[in-house]
């Protein structure tokens, strides 16, 4: 579905290192490398869904797209323009547009503000509506929107579910009248009873405002309900990228397929065969050689100890990087 639509970012080689100074005098600080290489186009109206085990590099891959970390190498292109070329005023207009829900909805709100400020701070901050009656007006629509109560405008962020104060920052996102939104781990901080209506929420606003989504999550069940495309991730690295459905129908990668195998079954009759990466994780500190998968995987060859496979399209709109599939 996706390929009809037009790319509204282009991530090209984006990669992320963070320097560990070392304790001992004189000693080399060491690199850790935290995103590598990430190379992929984002359609217009899509949800993007990154999925991966904790401490694969998702999260850093959200917060370098909209530049809460500088990245190391690489360009994001956003309406043909490079975000991380860009200054000053010129960069603050395009900010406005690339907006981020975090995971955590209590410590990302300032608790010495109400609700209704915290919704009017963008709009103050982007001089978007300068007439506060107007202003104001705005925020009690955004808080409609969303699912608050209007009544609620002058509470403080501890007065608030967790679910609620989610609402309060999916409102402020939504005030900037965005195109694309990161949604970091959104509802993994919630209540499963609470999480549906959250999603159903980010839902009916795509439709709505026409938004593009980058939605990450370790939830698999989660990415699987709200995804037109999803990326795997692994040791910073994207192994996998295809629609929705066909990650589920018929995984590629190893790792995929270890992933989808933890699942539990819906059916407690339901034979499925476990998959169970064996052997330790590699270290994303120092140099990295070969395939980051290669210690573990069931499927190893030498040229995988050696080498690392590059993100390629092996069948229509399905990439994967292992050398499993290519010639």
């Amino acid at each position: 579905m996706s390929d009809n639509r037009p790319v509204i970012m282009k991530v090209e080689h984006l990669t992320k290192e963070f320097e560990l100074k070392s304790r001992a005098f004189g000693a080399k600080p060491q690199i850790l490398h935290a995103l590598n290489d990430v190379s992929l186009d984002i359609y217009e109206g899509e949800t993007l869904g990154v999925i991966g085990e904790s401490g694969c590099g998702k999260s850093t891959f959200g917060r370098t797209l909209i530049q809460l970390y500088k990245a190391t190498k690489g360009s994001v292109m956003f309406e043909g323009k490079n975000l991380f070329s860009l200054k000053g005023q010129e960069l603050k207009k395009i900010k406005k547009d690339i907006q981020m829900v975090f995971q955590d909805p209590y410590s990302s709100l300032d608790p010495r503000k109400t609700a209704g400020k915290l919704i009017e701070e963008p709009m103050i901050v982007h001089n978007l509506i300068p007439d506060k009656t107007k202003r104001e007006e705005r925020v009690l629509e955004l808080m409609r929107e969303v699912g608050l109560d209007i009544q609620h405008v002058h509470r403080f962020p501890h007065e608030f579910s967790g679910g609620q104060r989610q609402r309060i920052n999916v409102a402020r996102a939504l005030s900037m009248n965005p195109k694309v939104i990161v949604c970091d781990e959104p509802v993994s901080a919630l209540d499963v009873s609470i999480q549906a209506q959250v999603l159903n929420l980010f839902n009916r606003l795509q439709k709505e405002h026409h938004l593009t989504y980058i939605f990450i999550s370790h939830d698999l069940g989660v990415i699987k309900h709200v995804s037109d495309r999803i990326a795997i991730m692994y040791l910073g690295r994207v192994v996998e990228l295809c629609k929705a459905e066909a990650i589920y129908e018929e995984p590629l990668h190893p790792y995929t397929k270890a992933l989808l195998s933890a699942i539990p079954p819906e059916s407690p009759f339901q034979n499925r065969e476990r998959i169970v990466l064996k052997g330790d994780i590699p270290s994303p500190i120092g140099d990295q050689i070969g395939c980051p998968l290669a210690g573990r995987c069931p499927n190893c060859m030498e040229k995988c100890r050696k080498e690392q496979p590059k993100l390629e399209e092996v069948r229509d709109g399905h990439q994967v990087a292992c050398f499993l599939y290519t010639k």
